[in-house]
């Protein structure tokens, strides 16, 4: 068995397309418009990918149910950076909400900040601490 990526499934596929290249800024390895896209996570990986949720579903015996919506998080999307207190300010000038401001995690060994793209995936941004 081979990993290939975490794909999340959305209702609005353009919408998080421009999220994740234009404001998260990655760079984009595939896309087929209005239903399926994949970034690049470093170097020769695709590990983060998009898809339309009502095409998916069919396929899985889903087509009847909505998506859940006010429930505690089941997943969460985690990137490393250079610096999370400048990740923070560049993407806070993009627009990018947050759900907190960073902050120090001495028992997880990292300091961390939280946002959700445009159908609320929760997504950690972290620098390890020294």
């Amino acid at each position: 068995m081979k990993f290939s990526n975490v794909r999340l499934l959305v209702k609005d596929y353009d919408k998080c397309f421009r999220f994740y290249t234009e404001k998260l800024g990655l760079e984009p390895a595939f896309d087929i418009e209005g239903c399926y896209g994949s970034f690049k996570v470093a170097e020769g990986i695709e590990g983060l990918a998009i898809f339309t949720s009502d095409l998916m579903a069919p396929v899985v015996g889903n087509a009847d149910k909505g998506q859940p919506s006010g429930c505690r998080e089941k997943m969460m999307v985690s990137f490393e950076v250079d610096d999370v207190d400048e990740a923070f300010e560049a993407l806070a000038a993009k627009g990018v909400e947050f759900v907190n401001r960073p902050s120090d995690m001495p028992g997880w060994g990292m300091r961390v900040v939280h946002l959700r793209d445009p159908e609320e995936n929760l997504i950690e941004l972290f620098t390890p601490l020294k």
